[in-house]
Order: structure tokens, then sequence, then C-alpha cells
């Protein structure tokens, strides 16, 4: 009775809650199939730690889904202007007193509880939702240069650029991401070409800073880069000659849950290079599968952005959406050594926990959106309810 209540209560598109259980599933097996070794070497035999803690993970974040989504869609707008507010200092302050990993300041600690996670997860979802509210806003003024560039550019460079100096395939991302949802929110090619010159800009202004300076990251980016287009054997990083190891053991149909030998071999097989161990186990069939449940999510939220009446509304679901899946497709890319390596998880399938937290945070939202355009179909007054409190 209580299951049939919460089921009741839970709104928004199905599809898009059943991509999500199945990818929780995947996630599940993979990151206990990825951790078995790790966990038996280093808690004494105790093989399931991880399992238990991928599990707790994915929980809080069913719920964190749930309770988001049950918000009104219109919440987030306020919301918006928090995150994007409190990232920009957050990101200065990781730069500068943040945990370093791979050589790259990424992480701050909260105080007392103890817990870590990336600023950068933050940063994106602020300005996702902050991009979304102004482009709301700036409809009617779409020639306006000055204001575009005050509105909309001006935060995609500023958190970029912050987010480069120690992580620029997420910046990378993030700004080509941001250029498509431009697009969509009808911003003039004339105009997108300014931000893309200033991005080339700023990115190379980082490299040659990084360079000359020592500070950052400008010697691993050009030795991957290097790396990736080069034809000698040796110059071929490690974890991409287990992760092609990995691909071709499984073949079609794959070697079977839980027999992946390359997990004792492969570096980070339960985050960054997940996606080879899921080959690996379940074959072509599997991460064919995989990719297919990213492409049906992004299909779902882009049904939304068409249904939805509320322009706000619409730039969160396919903004937010775009850029979860764009980041699935470049970790499987750089699996299939289609592109040079990067810091890049899985959404909701890598084993975390801040980060898988982010990412419910970010399907709830879309959710929301669901479930009130949904709600809002059918009924006149509540889309004329939602068109004021837009335009507040």
């Amino acid at each position: 009775m209580a299951m049939q209540q919460l089921l009741n209560r839970t709104k928004g598109d199905r599809i898009i809650w059943g991509v999500v259980i199945v990818l929780s599933l995947v996630s599940i097996m993979a990151v206990y199939s990825s951790t078995g070794s790790l966990a038996y070497r280093l808690n004494k035999g105790h093989t399931e730690i991880y399992l238990i803690k991928q599990i707790g993970t994915l929980l809080a974040g069913m719920g964190i889904i749930y309770f988001s989504h049950k918000l009104k869609y219109t919440v987030y707008s306020k919301i918006a202007i928090i995150l994007f507010a409190i990232s920009i200092p957050l990101l200065f302050y990781t730069l500068f007193f943040g945990t370093t990993l791979n050589e790259g300041s990424r992480w701050i600690r909260v105080p007392v509880v103890g817990v870590t996670f990336q600023t950068s997860d933050l940063a994106k979802l602020g300005l996702f939702m902050f991009l979304s509210r102004q482009l709301s806003k700036i409809q009617n003024d779409l020639d306006n240069l000055k204001k575009i560039a005050i509105n909309i550019f001006l935060p995609v460079i500023v958190i970029c650029g912050l987010i480069a100096l120690a992580n620029l395939s997420t910046a990378l991302m993030i700004a080509f991401s941001c250029g498509v949802l431009f697009f969509i929110g009808r911003i003039q090619f004339k105009h997108l070409l300014i931000l893309g010159l200033a991005g080339i800009v700023l990115f190379a202004s980082i490299f040659l800073f990084s360079k000359v300076t020592g500070i950052g990251r400008a010697a691993t980016w050009e030795a991957r880069i290097k790396n990736f287009n080069s034809d000698k054997k040796d110059d071929v990083p490690f974890q991409v000659q287990q992760a092609k190891i990995a691909i071709a053991q499984g073949m079609l149909f794959g070697k079977g849950a839980g027999n992946s030998s390359q997990r004792n071999f492969l570096p980070h097989p339960y985050s960054d290079m997940i996606y080879p161990i899921i080959i690996e186990e379940y074959g072509l069939i599997g991460g064919l599968g995989l990719l297919f449940l990213y492409l049906l999510f992004l299909w779902r939220s882009i049904l939304i952005f068409r249904r939805c009446p509320f322009a706000f509304g619409a730039f969160l679901a396919v903004g937010l959406s775009f850029t979860l899946v764009f980041q699935a497709f470049l970790n499987m890319g750089v699996a299939v050594n289609l592109l040079p390596v990067t810091g890049l998880t899985l959404p909701l399938v890598s084993m975390g926990g801040s980060s898988i937290w982010f990412t419910c945070f970010t399907i709830g939202i879309i959710l929301s959106v669901s479930k009130f355009v949904e709600e809002a179909e059918p009924n006149e007054d509540i889309i004329n309810e939602n068109i004021e409190t837009e335009q507040e």
C-alpha cells in the first residue's frame, strides 16, 4: 500500500524514470564487478564494501530525484541565482585550497561533515540553470549584443575560465554545451561566432599562461594530445591499452557478469574507465545498450522541451539533459580511443558520491519540468499562472 502511494505521488516522464532505474542497476553491477579485486586487497577480503557504498549513494540519489521533482520548476529560477553566485567564490577557493587529484585542484572538503565534492559539478549545474533563466528573459532582446554579452556570454566565460585551470575537459564540455543551448535559444549565429572566438582566446591564454608559469596542467594537456595522435605503441597511455584489451575480449556478447579480467589492470575501472569493463562483461550488445539508454533519455528530454510552453522550463530540460548525455558520450569516446584521455565519469554509472547526487538533482529538475508540463497541458489557467511567474 505504501509503495502504491509513493508511485501515485511520483510524476514526470515515466520513460526517464525507467532509464534512471536501469542505469542505476547497471551501475550497481558494474561497480561491484570492477571493484572486487580492489576491495579484497584493501578491506581484508570484504569485497562487498564498495557495493554497499554504491547502493547507499544511489538510494540517496533516488531520494534527491524524488524531492527535487516535487518542487515546482519555477522555484529553480530563484535557486539558479544562488547556485551561480556561490559557484564563483567556491571555484576560486578550489584553485588555491582545494584537494589535488591527478595534478589538478578540483575538490573541496566540507568542514565537520568531512564530505568532499567537485566544485565544477555545482558550477555546471548552477550555470545552466542561470543561463536558462537569463535566456528566457531576453527572448525579446536577441538583437541587443550588449545585453547578450553581459547576461549570457560573460557568465560562461567566467565559469569556464575558472574550471579550465584544473579541469580543461570539463570546461570545454560546458562551453560546447552552452553553445548548443544558445543555438536552441535563438541566439544569432554572428553572436555565437563572437562567443566562439572569445572562448578560443580564453583557452589559448590559459594554455600559454600555464606553459610559461608552470601553474596549471599545460604539460599534461599537451602530452595527452601528442600521445593521442602518435603512431608509436609506447606513446599510447597505459589505460587506453588496457581499455582496448577489455573491449576486444568482450566481443559481441561479453564474458559474463563478474568475469572481467582487465579490472585487475585497468586504472580506475570503477570510474573513468568503467565503460570498457561493461563491454568486456556484456559485449558490444551491452555497450550499445548503454548508449541507447542515454540517447533515449535525451530524446524524452527534447520532447519535454518541445511540449513546454514556458521558456525557462524548456531551456532547463534541454540544457541540463544535453550536458549530461554529452558527458556520457565523451566518456565513451575516451574509452574506445576516439578522444584523448580525460577525467570525465560516466553519469549515474561510475562509482561516486557527490557527482551522482548532482546528476540526480539535474534529473530531478528535468522531471519537475515534465511533471508540471503534464499537469498544465489540459489546464489553461495553470499555463497562464506559470507564464506570469516566469515574467516576475
